[in-house]
């Protein structure tokens, strides 16, 4: 379970911060309209996924980035709440999946938590 979690806090979690350079305009629609600058906010959170990732493939730098992951983690969860909250923006995606989602993200800091900072 440990491997699988360290694949998603590294390789995956890299992937996914990269995807905010690749497809902006998506992260854009997911942010709360109440938030100023969301296309500078989509880079800033691609960068810390990344960056945070990055770091939790080394030894020297896992428990740092572990602890920066789960943070950026926590600092998207509002966009998820923002998804479920106004499904009808979202047309394309069953209302069911957006709430589904909100756990999900529980599950995520788990895993981070899991392959970066439990002991043993």
């Amino acid at each position: 379970m440990r491997r699988l979690a360290r694949l998603f806090s590294g390789p995956v979690m890299i992937a996914a911060g990269v995807n905010h350079f690749v497809m902006p305009r998506a992260y854009e629609q997911i942010m709360p309209r109440r938030l100023p600058a969301h296309r500078e906010l989509v880079y800033a959170s691609g960068v810390a996924e990344i960056v945070s990732a990055a770091a939790t493939l080394h030894p020297a730098t896992r428990r740092a980035g572990g602890w920066a992951l789960i943070a950026t983690l926590l600092g998207v969860f509002p966009a998820n709440v923002e998804m479920a909250l106004h499904a009808q923006r979202f047309g394309r995606i069953p209302p069911w999946a957006l709430w589904a989602r909100l756990p999900l993200q529980a599950v995520m800091v788990w895993w981070v938590w899991l392959a970066t900072l439990r002991r043993g």
